[in-house]
C-alpha cells in the first residue's frame, strides 16, 4: 500500500467523524457464489458499534474527498476552512475496501464525499468506486452511500442499485437555518432527492413481487441527520419535521448530531460552548417514543413548552402532564396504553400480557419481568392498589424521577444536566 494512499485515508476517514447517519441497517445478504463477503442483521454495522448478538463490528467510514465547492459555516471541508485536502480516485477506495475487508479489518463501507466540482461529478466518482467493489471485486457486504443534495435523479436511481442504504442529510431543521448558515443548499434540493429514492423503493418493491431477479434498490432504505444546536431551533420543530420524514418518506432512521465547534464563525455558537449532548440525547429518546410506542410529536410538545425538560425522559415529562391517564392496571391495560407508562418498554409490555393470561400480576411481579419500578410504580396499580408506602404528590414525584434519571445517565451528559439544575 502506498504511503500517499495512507496519507488519503488518514485526512478522509479524520474528516468524515462528524457523520452520526451511520449504524446497523438490518439488510441481509447471504453467501453468493463467486462473491466474498455478506450482509445480515447480526453482522452489519457502523464503526466501533454492536450488533444485535453483542459483536463489536465495523464500516470503514471514509469520504471519497474533502475538497468541497460548498461554503456550509459548520462543516470542517468547507472550501473557505483552511485544512489539508485529499481525493481518492474510485479505483484507489475500492482496492482500499477490498483490501481491509480481507484483513478483517472492516465488514463494509460508509461512503460519504465533498462536492468536487459537482454533485452530479461526484456522484459518478462514488458510483464509480462502489461498481467496482460489486462487479470487478464481486464484494458482497453491506455499503451506505450518501446521495449528495442536487444530483440527477438517474444518478441516485444507480447509487441505490449499489448501496444497501442512502442517506441524504437534511443538516439544519430550517430553510432560514440552510440559507444562513449553507447557502448552497436548498430544502428543495434536499427532500428532492429524498422522494426520488422513496419513490424507487416502492416500485423496487413492486417489482420484487412480479420478478424474483429484479436488482434491489437500498434494500436498507433511506436516513438523514440533522445537527443540533447550530440554530435557534426548538425542540419541538425539530420533532415535528422529523415526524413528517417518517410519514412522507419512510425513513429508517433520523439522526441527530450535536453541533460541535469545528470551524470559527460569528454565524455560529461560540466556541467555547460544550456540545449539546444531553439535548442530542432527550431528542433520540423521543424519537424512540415516535418510531417504536405510538406517540406523535404533537402529543410530546406544545406552544405552550417548545423544548423537553433536560431533568427527565421525554415519556416521563409526558406522563407528568397528563395525569388523566394514570394510574394504569397493568392486569387489564392494553398494550398500547402499557407502553404509555414510564418505566415499561417493549419487551416488557410483552411479558406482561403474557404473563397475566395465566394470573393476575403483583408489584413484585413486575420487578422479576425487568420493569423499571423506580419510574413505572407512580403510574400503575396492581389488583387495583399501589404500592405500599408510595407518595404521589407531583412535586415528589418529580425529584424522585430526577434521582433515577442521574443514577442511569452517562457521565457527559451528566455533568450537563448538573448545569441545567444550577442554571434553575
Amino acid at each position: 500500500m502506498h504511503v500517499d494512499v495512507m496519507e488519503k485515508l488518514t485526512i478522509l476517514t479524520d474528516a468524515a467523524k462528524y457523520d452520526a447517519a451511520c449504524t446497523s441497517s438490518g439488510a441481509q445478504r447471504g453467501h453468493k457464489a463467486g462473491h466474498i463477503g455478506n450482509t445480515s442483521s447480526s453482522t452489519a454495522g457502523c464503526c466501533h458499534t454492536f450488533s444485535g448478538d453483542g459483536r463489536c463490528v465495523t464500516l470503514l467510514k471514509v469520504l471519497m474527498t474533502n475538497c468541497c465547492v460548498f461554503d456550509c459555516k459548520y462543516c470542517v471541508n468547507r472550501c473557505s476552512n483552511d485544512t489539508r485536502r485529499a481525493v481518492f480516485s474510485p479505483e484507489e477506495l475500492a482496492e482500499l475496501t477490498i483490501q481491509f475487508y480481507r484483513r478483517n479489518y472492516i465488514e463494509g463501507l460508509f461512503l460519504s464525499s465533498g462536492v468536487l466540482v459537482s454533485p452530479d461529478y461526484t456522484t459518478e466518482r462514488m458510483i464509480r468506486c462502489l461498481d467496482l467493489l460489486r462487479n470487478h471485486y464481486r464484494f458482497n457486504g453491506y455499503i451506505h452511500a450518501k446521495a449528495i443534495p442536487g444530483t440527477s435523479p438517474e444518478l441516485v436511481t444507480r447509487l441505490g442499485l449499489l448501496a444497501d442504504r442512502l442517506s441524504v442529510n437534511i443538516e439544519l431543521p430550517s430553510e432560514q437555518g440552510l440559507t444562513t448558515l449553507a447557502p448552497n443548499k436548498t430544502r428543495k434540493s434536499i427532500f428532492r432527492p429524498m422522494g426520488l429514492i422513496q419513490s424507487a423503493l416502492r416500485e423496487n418493491k413492486e417489482e420484487l413481487v412480479k420478478y424474483r431477479h429484479t436488482p434491489r434498490f437500498a434494500p436498507a432504505g433511506q436516513s438523514t441527520q440533522m445537527i443540533i444546536g447550530a440554530t435557534p431551533d426548538s425542540d419541538r420543530h425539530i420533532l415535528s419535521l422529523t415526524q413528517s420524514l417518517y410519514d412522507k418518506y419512510s425513513l429508517k432512521r433520523v439522526f441527530y448530531s450535536a453541533y460541535v465547534p469545528v470551524v470559527e464563525n460569528t454565524l455560529l455558537p461560540a466556541l467555547d460552548t460544550k456540545p449539546p449532548l444531553l439535548r442530542e440525547h432527550r431528542l433520540y429518546q423521543a424519537d424512540w417514543l415516535l418510531r417504536f410506542y405510538g406517540f406523535r410529536a404533537e402529543e410530546l410538545l406544545d406552544e405552550d413548552d417548545p423544548n423537553f425538560n433536560p431533568l427527565v425522559d421525554p415519556k416521563c415529562s409526558w406522563a407528568l402532564k397528563h395525569p388523566e391517564f394514570f394510574p394504569v392496571e397493568v392486569n387489564t391495560a392494553s398494550r398500547e396504553e402499557l407502553l404509555r407508562v414510564p418505566g415499561v418498554g417493549m419487551i416488557s409490555a410483552r411479558r406482561i400480557l403474557y404473563a397475566r393470561r395465566a394470573r393476575r400480576l403483583e408489584h413484585e411481579d413486575l420487578r422479576k419481568m425487568g420493569i423499571v419500578m423506580k419510574r413505572a410504580q407512580y403510574f400503575i396499580t396492581c389488583k387495583g392498589k399501589i404500592l405500599d408506602g408510595l407518595k404521589l404528590q407531583q412535586d415528589s414525584i418529580l425529584r424522585n424521577l430526577i434521582a433515577a434519571e442521574r443514577a442511569a445517565l452517562p457521565g457527559a451528559e451528566l455533568e450537563q444536566m448538573s448545569l441545567f439544575q444550577q442554571a434553575g
